[in-house]
């Protein structure tokens, strides 16, 4: 079976990723991961869509948000604790980031990457402003059905910016686990649906610059689900909380009705 081959985490939505060698997942995900986000002066989100360079800077918190580590690219290192400020509420692509805003240095020492005033929030609530699927999963057959698709040796799955990158397995087998249940280490994930991908993934995952067109090549040899998703990797909820680590082997606990199955090969 396919086996676990990276986690990713980004305690800032849009900035850089990090790797945990290990991972305690919730019902609502890694409790660091989108914890914070940014917005203008005009509380609009601020994300690697308008700002592609966003990734250069990476960022560090604790799991109760106390405290926020950002290291940029010529090497500064900006930490200190998090303190709160006024609350605030933010459209988020369809739903509402809940949280505050927060008082500190990092905000002025993104601006010029971001050319422009830049706001911090940290969400209220773990898991930001996700109202499920907290998990997410990509596997390195897929990837490499992309590339062959593409025209290119290889490409990195940091694009897709999935907490769980997978090594060992078929193309697109993650898609014939929806509507199941499967054991990674301690957890128990319900793979529910496809990744519906955005132009994000067209942009060099250490650069941000666009240099790959994903998107056109996802639709090209799997087509559009609904005749407008196209769909890379796999969404799921948490059945059962747990650890899991790097080489963990995925088990399937409860395969998918057939129904669901039949489903998931028409989405692609």
């Amino acid at each position: 079976m396919p086996s676990v081959a990276r986690f990713s985490i980004a305690p800032v939505r849009s900035l850089g990723l990090e790797h945990p060698t290990e991972i305690d997942v919730t019902e609502r995900g890694v409790v660091e991961d989108r914890r914070f986000y940014l917005t203008d002066d005009s509380n609009r989100l601020v994300d690697r869509i308008v700002v592609g360079r966003l990734v250069v800077v990476s960022a560090h918190t604790d799991p109760d948000a106390t405290t926020l580590r950002m290291t940029f690219p010529d090497g500064t290192v900006i930490e200190d604790e998090v303190q709160l400020g006024d609350p605030v509420e933010t459209h988020i692509h369809g739903r509402t980031g809940v949280g505050h805003v927060v008082i500190g240095p990092w905000a002025d020492a993104l601006a010029p990457i971001a050319g422009r005033p830049i706001v911090v929030v940290r969400c209220d609530r773990p898991g930001g402003t996700r109202a499920g699927n907290p998990t997410s999963i990509i596997s390195d057959g897929s990837l490499r059905e992309l590339a062959a698709n593409a025209g290119v040796d290889e490409v990195d799955p940091r694009r897709f910016r999935m907490l769980i990158d997978l090594e060992g397995a078929r193309a697109h087998e993650e898609d014939s686990w929806i509507g199941g249940l499967i054991a990674i280490g301690d957890a128990v994930l319900r793979v529910t649906k496809p990744d519906a991908r955005c132009a994000i993934t067209t942009q060099d995952p250490d650069t941000g610059e666009r240099d790959l067109d994903t998107l056109r090549t996802i639709i090209s040899y799997r087509g559009l689900r609904d005749g407008k998703h196209a769909d890379f990797g796999v969404l799921a909820d948490v059945e059962q909380p747990g650890r899991m680590r790097l080489g963990d082997e995925v088990r399937v606990v409860e395969w998918p009705a057939e129904s669901t199955v039949a489903g998931a090969a028409a989405a692609r």
